[in-house]
């Protein structure tokens, strides 16, 4: 099949595939579809947040040096948690990770809400120790 192309300006005949032609021709297709839906939002609801929902545009990829540093972070964050007991350990993961109240996890951990304090804020001390007393790289 014979498609017409824009090519720095110029309209220019390619010869294609059938399924080349058909990708070409749905690709039109979602790109009309999704200047119609712009004109929709035309006061910005939403916009940029639709299309990655519904067409999976942008859709965002982690790159190797992020991917590294977020698991030295968390390696960092690991080792901090290793110097708490393991309730406070526990306890605070419950807290910070599910967003359980302290009344939540003094009854999964058979404890009063105000140790669940204690033990959270002794476990923020901690971080905060660790984080003042850390060499600025």
């Amino acid at each position: 099949m014979e498609v017409t192309i824009n090519y720095n300006g110029q309209a220019v005949a390619v010869e294609v595939t059938l399924e080349v032609y058909e990708f070409l021709d749905r690709a039109d297709h979602k790109a009309e579809n999704l200047s119609h839906e712009q004109r929709r939002h035309w006061d910005g609801r939403e916009f940029d947040e639709y299309i990655v929902a519904t067409e999976g545009v942008g859709v965002y990829g982690e790159t190797p040096e992020e991917y590294l540093c977020r698991m030295e972070t968390l390696g960092e964050l690991m080792a901090v948690l290793d110097t708490c007991t393991e309730a406070q350990r526990r306890r605070f993961l419950l807290y910070a990770l599910e967003g359980l109240s302290y009344a939540e996890i003094g009854t999964i951990c058979g404890c009063s809400k105000y140790s669940v304090r204690d033990s959270i804020i002794a476990v923020r001390k901690i971080f905060k120790d660790f984080f003042e007393n850390r060499p600025h790289e």
